[in-house]
């Protein structure tokens, strides 16, 4: 039955009682929202395919008595819940979306399984069900207490390799929202700051002609050839390109099995990054032309399809100090003996350079934590360590956002790991799951009582667009795929 809040005399002060209420309330639901969790975790569903996924998290809205509108802009696992009523619309950004051939056992510290299933490798079964708990915390918050406001849990699918939020945002589903939150699973406790590149992503697809590659090799146009000169182009490219910047490929089509077939068809997907918009925009044009440049060489045709495109994260000032000042009173979560044995365990898998990578990622001090990060972290809106790509960066060109840090594997964990899949069930990962919880929920509570805030933070978001234009990376043709 959904869960029926008792109504009380309005608090004189809300946001208190949020951080005494909540987390007695996530303590009570843990089972509930650790269980999603494994459950998310056992299906490992890629993205726009995550269906299993998305139902199980629907069902336990629905237990709470949220209001569910699915299948959003043209996404089959695209959902929103919603609860409460009247004032302003706090989103909670959830992703449970897993990642190819990285399964692993559970609890394994050593490499097991050949390779071929999906694993959950950068957390998102616990991004999703942390999210969704916060959500359902907030609302079990306000109405017990019969304050106004909406909670809106929205269920985006395929971070990894798509675009869920993108196009949940170039359909408006975002337009009535006052300030986006969400977080990720990481090593440490704090505001996720510095930058977050933009990315486009495209298949540069050769077509040539097939002959005989020993009998009349000199009738074929190699399109494998096309392929090769593009990446030997690109790679002579990467010397003259801004330092931050990263472009990565992978051969997705290399035309056949046969070499005595000269290959007529063959195709390559670049993925590349860039800090800003029109910094993108100018390296994505040269890789387009050496791409051009390899088909005049091979004499073969070349078609070029953009599969997806994010924006650069436009951080918010308002906000993310805000958030600062929160994750400060809340701090990390507590961990005990046997997590931090766990965690060594998972360690003693990695290399040094591994390890001190990892460090660096998180600027985490040796004093914060030797296999897993205990205190919180200092706020450090200068933070200038290059990040990967999020969906997460085009919400916040419409809506003021903000994004923390849980910690949930051990320090030093490269991302997208197998670790991270085996780390993913551990004691650890669902303390830093609910702590997540924790503060998105009183975050969520907390800026529903300060409209001041809220305003600040759109002003901000409007000063920005106006001052540098909306990145317009995704073109108005490219939208999910039809699975």
């Amino acid at each position: 039955m959904p869960h029926t809040a008792q109504l009380s005399s309005r608090p004189t002060d809300p946001t208190t009682l949020a951080e005494s209420e909540i987390p007695r309330f996530l303590d009570r639901e843990r089972q509930r929202f650790t269980d999603l969790s494994h459950e998310i975790w056992g299906h490992a569903e890629i993205g726009y395919r995550e269906h299993r996924s998305a139902a199980a998290q629907k069902a336990v809205l629905e237990h709470f008595g949220f209001r569910i509108a699915d299948a959003l802009a043209g996404m089959p696992t695209a959902f929103v819940g919603e609860a409460g009523h009247g004032g302003t619309v706090i989103a909670l950004l959830g992703e449970f979306d897993a990642l190819p051939n990285l399964g692993q056992e559970a609890g394994n510290p050593q490499r097991a399984g050949d390779g071929t299933r999906n694993g959950h490798a950068c957390g998102h079964h616990l991004l999703g069900t942390g999210a969704l708990a916060a959500a359902v915390a907030a609302a079990e918050f306000l109405a017990r207490h019969g304050l106004p406001g909406r909670i809106r849990y929205y269920g985006c699918p395929a971070e990894e390799n798509g675009i869920g939020k993108a196009f949940l945002a170039r359909a408006g589903h975002f337009a009535d929202v006052g300030a986006a939150l969400t977080w990720h699973p990481g090593a440490s406790t704090g505001v996720m700051t510095g930058p977050i590149l933009a990315n486009i992503q495209a298949y540069f697809r050769f077509t040539g002609r097939a002959a005989h590659a020993a009998t009349a090799p000199h009738l074929g146009r190699s399109a494998l050839d096309a392929v090769e000169l593009m990446n030997v182009g690109v790679n002579y490219l990467r010397e003259h390109m801004p330092p931050d910047a990263r472009v990565h490929y992978a051969i997705t089509d290399s035309g056949g099995h046969a070499p005595n077939v000269v290959q007529a068809r063959a195709e390559v997907l670049y993925l590349v990054r860039s800090q800003s918009a029109a910094e993108l925009k100018a390296l994505y044009r040269r890789v387009c032309r050496i791409a051009q440049g390899a088909a005049l060489m091979t004499e073969t045709a070349l078609e070029i399809a953009v599969d997806k495109a994010t924006a650069p994260m436009l951080h918010n000032l308002v906000l993310d100090e805000w958030l600062a000042a929160l994750v400060a009173r809340l701090g990390a979560p507590a961990f005990d003996a046997p997590d931090f044995a766990a965690a060594r365990r998972f360690q003693a898998s990695l290399s040094e350079e591994e390890l001190a990578a990892g460090k660096r990622k998180f600027l985490i001090p040796d004093a914060y934590g030797e296999a897993l990060a205990d205190r919180a972290m200092p706020y450090r809106p200068e933070h200038s360590s290059v990040g990967g790509s999020t969906d997460v960066s085009d919400v916040s060109w419409v809506v003021p956002t903000a994004q923390i840090w849980s910690p949930c594997f051990a320090i030093g964990t490269p991302g997208h790991s197998w670790q991270n899949v085996a780390q993913g069930k551990s004691s650890y990962a669902h303390k830093g799951m609910l702590h997540a919880a924790r503060m998105l929920a009183v975050a969520a509570v907390d800026l529903l009582q300060a409209p001041e805030t809220l305003a600040a933070a759109a002003r901000e978001l409007a000063a920005s667009v106006a001052r540098s234009g909306l990145p317009d990376l995704l073109p108005a043709d490219v939208g999910p795929p039809r699975i």
